[in-house]
């Protein structure tokens, strides 16, 4: 059976990927089988590796809500990145607003100039935000690197 998750099919099975901002900030476009198609992107997790993704998992503060607009902005300690689709989300709106610390997971739509996620779930952290804060880089690091071992890179890069 073939690890390597490079085609569109395999991303949207793909469970979400605990990703940094600042790694988003940085991913590089993976092309559909039309070539229109956006199927995902790839992460750089160093030399001549890239973990391709399409679902995420990410956490950060809140820093700005905007439910006209139907989004917010939340920082992770590499930087900022934006939620849109908020106000679709069951139980979502509780856990937003400025300080709270949120998980969320959701489609990536864009990278730069600064992330953009579709949000699928929302979660309010903010009991144990210190712990949760602390804890975060270190369990993106370590599912990318069991990712890694288990061969779930890219074929190739850029």
């Amino acid at each position: 059976m073939d690890k390597q998750h490079n085609t569109a099919g395999d991303l949207k099975r793909a469970p979400p990927v605990k990703v940094l901002s600042g790694q988003l900030r940085t991913a590089t476009e993976i092309q559909g089988s039309s070539g229109e198609t956006r199927a995902g992107w790839l992460v750089r997790l160093g030399r001549d590796r890239y973990l391709p993704v399409s679902l995420v998992w990410m956490q950060g503060t809140v820093m700005e809500v905007q439910l006209e607009l139907n989004t917010v902005l939340l920082q992770d300690e590499t930087g900022t990145f934006t939620v849109q689709g908020i106000n679709s989300i069951p139980k979502g709106k509780p856990c937003l607003s400025s300080g709270k610390y949120v998980m969320v997971m959701g489609v990536v739509h864009a990278v730069s100039p600064e992330p953009v996620i579709s949000a699928v779930k929302l979660a309010d952290l903010s009991e144990h935000a210190a712990l949760h804060r602390q804890m975060w880089k270190l369990e993106v690091e370590d599912l990318q690197h069991v990712l890694v071992a288990r061969g779930c890179l890219a074929s190739a890069g850029p």
